[in-house]
C-alpha cells in the first residue's frame, strides 16, 4: 500500500471499518507484539529493549494532525523502507490523539502500519492515552468521536480507549537513550521501574511520572503545575541516567516553539511533532538518527533533528 492510499483510507474510513481495523490490531499485534519483534529487540512487561543498530525516526506528539505525520511517513520514505525489510525503526512517543481534529485518522494511520509492519514500529503510551485514574482536561476525544463517526462514535471511542493498556511504557536503547513520554519517576532505579509501572500504578507513581512530569532547571523534584506527573530536576535525570547506563533522555510531552529543545545541561531532548493550534509553536520536529553512533549529549543530535 502506498502512502498516498493510505491517507485516503483514512480520510474516508466509516465507523464500522474503523472499529474492525482497531479490533484486528489489538487481538493480531499489539496483544501478540514478542511474536513480532525483530531479532535485536526483546520485550520486558511494557518496555522494549533495542540494541543500538540500524536506523531510527522518532516522532513526539502528534494531538490529531495528520499532516504532520503524513509529512513525516513521506519525508523519511517509512513504507518503502519497510517493504524492502531495511534495517530502520519508527517510534511514536504518545498522545496520538485529543486536541487535533484528525484524532480517529491518526490513530488509524498509526495503527494500519502496525499491522503492515509490526517489526518496524513501536507505539509508547502518553498521558492522553492514560489509565482512567489519571484523566486530561479537557478531553476533547469523544465528542471527535461522535462528530466524524456519528451513532458509531461511542463505540468507536470505546475500543480505541482499549488499545491504551497494551502501549508501551517506555523504550530502553541499549548504551545509548531511555525514552519516554513524560519524564523520570524519582524513586526508580532499575529498568523493572519502567516495564512494570503499570502493574504497580496506582500504589506506586511512577507510570503517573513516566506519563506526566517534566524537567525544570534545578534540582529535586516539586509538584507539576499539571495536576498529575512532577517538575524534576537535572540531578533525578542524572542519578537515572547513570543507573540505566545510558546517555540521553528522549521525550515528548512539552509544546517547543521550536519542535525540540534541550535540558539538564544536554541529557534531556524534548521532541514535539504537532503543528497548530491550541498548540502555537513554529516548528514541529522529528529525530532521525543512526542507532549505531553514540552521543553524550542531546546537543550533538541536533544536525539529526529534523523541522517542519
Amino acid at each position: 500500500m502506498k502512502l498516498e492510499q493510505l491517507t485516503k483510507e483514512a480520510l474516508e474510513i466509516d465507523g464500522k471499518r474503523y472499529i474492525a481495523l482497531i479490533k484486528e490490531a489489538i487481538n493480531d499485534v499489539l496483544k501478540k507484539e514478542t511474536e513480532y519483534l525483530s531479532d535485536k529487540m526483546r520485550l520486558e512487561g511494557r518496555l522494549a529493549i533495542i540494541k543500538p543498530e540500524g536506523e531510527v525516526i522518532i516522532c513526539g506528539d502528534l494531538h490529531g494532525d495528520i499532516e504532520s505525520l503524513i509529512y513525516i511517513l513521506e519525508e523519511t520514505k517509512f513504507i518503502e523502507k519497510a517493504n524492502k525489510n531495511e534495517d530502520f525503526l519508527i517510534i511514536f512517543l504518545g498522545d496520538y490523539g485529543d486536541r487535533g481534529m484528525f484524532s480517529a485518522e491518526v490513530y488509524y494511520v498509526v495503527l494500519k502500519l502496525k499491522l503492515m509492519f509490526p517489526d518496524k514500529i513501536l507505539l509508547m503510551r502518553g498521558n492522553h492515552e492514560g489509565p482512567r485514574d489519571l484523566p486530561v482536561y479537557p478531553h476533547d476525544l469523544p465528542m471527535q468521536f461522535q462528530a466524524r463517526f456519528g451513532e458509531s462514535g461511542n463505540e468507536a471511542y470505546r475500543i480505541t480507549t482499549k488499545i491504551f493498556d497494551y502501549l508501551l511504557n517506555a523504550v530502553f536503547v541499549e548504551n545509548r537513550y531511555l525514552l519516554v513520554h513524560g519524564g523520570l519517576p524519582e524513586k526508580a532505579s532499575s529498568l523493572k521501574d519502567f516495564a512494570y509501572a503499570h502493574e504497580m500504578h496506582p500504589k506506586e507513581t511512577f507510570l503517573e511520572e513516566i506519563l506526566w512530569s517534566d524537567p525544570y532547571e534545578g534540582e529535586g523534584i516539586y509538584p507539576s503545575p499539571r495536576g498529575a506527573g512532577k517538575l524534576f530536576g537535572w540531578n533525578i535525570t542524572k542519578r537515572i541516567l547513570d543507573a540505566l547506563n545510558v546517555q540521553i533522555l528522549i521525550r515528548g510531552h512539552e509544546p517547543c516553539e521550536e519542535g525540540f529543545k534541550i535540558n539538564h545541561f544536554g541529557k534531556v531532548l524534548t521532541l514535539f511533532s504537532r503543528r497548530g493550534p491550541p498548540y502555537f509553536n513554529s516548528y514541529a520536529a522529528y529525530l532521525h538518527v543512526d542507532l549505531s553512533k553514540k552521543f553524550e549529549a542531546a546537543g550533538q543530535l541536533s544536525r539529526f533533528i529534523r523541522q517542519f
